[in-house]
């Protein structure tokens, strides 16, 4: 990418990574290790720990409790039930106080490494540096043909297009959170909105690694969920396709029609076949149940937006004694 022309960074930084948790006990203390390692040598980087407790059911939020007694920059936000991961990241974004913030994973996918290589950007100016994914050999092939189908798809039919095998690991600056935190929507697709708000960006590449404990909460189900989320929040088109679609179908049939006249004046009435009957039938009432369908996932964002309520509910804030 082209050398940005932005407000170049020098001196002393405060940095937050917010970091979003659910049953993720197991990978706590080896993230802390990791994090501790890259950092303690930093001595311009000035590091707060932002962990997003969301609804988890297994002993996370002890854990981060006992490590919060003897590591000062942890800051735990426990929220009031299980949210899902786009509104713990909100809640992180809303609660980080640094002058630039990282959203990572604790399973440490995205190496903490990879943050002084993004910071390094940041001071030449840019305000948004994107954890870019050489390859996602470590995913199944599933895994990644429906990544691939998505990104191709959303990027067809949505104005703003989403970086591929580009996931929430990146660093902003401050005046990207702050924009970030003015959207009012309830229902928050974060890739979207990340791409949406803008700003000077450029990118690093890194080899995603394996899983380092635990275990994915994203199963086949909660990925096409999420896709669908995706593709609704930041794009018409599907209403528009089926127009589309219902106006070739009355077409096609208004063509049939003219046809069957056509032959009836000709050769006579003959009886209709009862199997291509039934055949027309469901082949139109299913594609009513699809175009209903695609309306309803429209309704039903309307429908959840009007009622205004928060994204998410703090149930306390633990912040370290020191």
């Amino acid at each position: 990418m082209t050398h940005s022309h932005g407000t170049q960074h020098a001196g002393p930084v405060t940095l937050s990574l917010v970091v979003p948790v659910f049953n993720e006990e197991d990978s706590l203390d080896g993230f802390l290790l990791r994090i501790r390692q890259v950092f303690e040598r930093e001595a311009q980087i000035s590091l707060e720990l932002v962990f997003v407790n969301d609804g988890s059911t297994d002993s996370t939020l002890e854990r981060l409790l006992h490590c919060q007694q003897s590591n000062s920059t942890i800051r735990i936000v426990d929220l009031s039930r299980n949210f899902g991961k786009e509104a713990a990241l909100s809640a992180g974004l809303q609660i980080a106080t640094g002058q630039i913030v990282v959203p990572i994973d604790v399973d440490l996918q995205d190496p903490p490494e990879v943050i002084l290589q993004m910071i390094e950007r940041w001071r030449e100016g840019y305000e948004v540096v994107l954890g870019h994914r050489i390859s996602r050999r470590n995913d199944s092939w599933a895994k990644q043909t429906s990544a691939s189908w998505f990104y191709r798809l959303h990027n067809k039919i949505a104005e703003q297009t989403l970086p591929e095998n580009v996931g929430d690991f990146r660093l902003m600056d401050r005046c990207v959170v702050d924009a970030l935190l003015t959207l009012p929507e309830s229902r928050r697709f974060m890739k979207g909105l990340f791409a949406w708000v803008g700003f000077r960006t450029t990118q690093v590449e890194y080899e995603r690694p394996e899983r380092a404990a635990g275990q994915s909460k994203f199963n086949g189900w909660r990925l096409w969920n999420f896709a669908l989320e995706g593709i609704t929040s930041f794009s018409t088109e599907p209403l528009r396709i089926w127009t589309y679609l219902g106006a070739l179908v009355s077409l096609v049939s208004f063509a049939f029609a003219m046809f069957i006249v056509v032959r009836t004046l000709i050769h006579g009435v003959d009886m209709p076949g009862y199997a291509s009957l039934m055949v027309a039938v469901t082949f139109l009432g299913g594609l009513q149940l699809i175009g209903i369908g695609v309306l309803g996932e429209y309704l039903g964002r309307t429908y959840i937006e009007a009622k205004r309520r928060p994204v998410f509910l703090v149930r306390r804030i633990y912040e370290s004694k020191d």
